[in-house]
């Protein structure tokens, strides 16, 4: 299982290349350490996933009935943003075009460990949804995180 955290600043280069950061590359799972699924992020950011981490979700996506509207509209919208990356030698994907402009990509990048996956942002849209009050954030963990005992 791949486990990522914590937050690191990476550059694209003129070609759409980002090295992925070494502690990061460090938790990929061996079986998916070169090929990995990128799709476009429900905010306006790219998610990185392992190739096992991206099978248990396009299970689940792929599992809906196709003869049920909804379910071939989420399916459509959610496979039509992804894409197999690999990294080189160097240790860096390559972003396709569409991709660097859904999310808005400049030079200046912010990678964001999310447990199973890896989030790519803008780092100004990036501020836009990070919780700014410690008390807002305590709130959210009291209401997700606690005991219904």
């Amino acid at each position: 299982m791949a486990f990522f955290t914590s937050e690191y600043s990476a550059k694209l280069d003129a070609k759409g290349r980002m090295v992925l950061p070494a502690r990061m590359k460090a938790h990929l799972p061996q079986d998916s350490a070169h090929e990995l699924f990128m799709r476009e992020g429900f905010e306006p950011c790219l998610e990185l996933y392992p190739l096992v981490e991206y099978q248990k979700i396009y299970a689940r996506i792929a599992g809906l009935n196709e003869f049920n509207a909804e379910y071939r509209k989420l399916q459509r919208n959610f496979f039509r943003g992804s894409t197999t990356v690999e990294l080189d030698s160097a240790g860096r994907l390559l972003i396709p075009k569409p991709m660097i402009q859904y999310a808005r990509l400049n030079k200046e990048v912010v990678v964001v460990g999310m447990g199973n996956r890896i989030e790519i942002w803008n780092p100004e849209v990036y501020e836009e949804y990070l919780i700014k009050d410690p008390q807002e954030l305590s709130e959210l963990a009291e209401k997700y995180l606690t005991d219904d005992d």
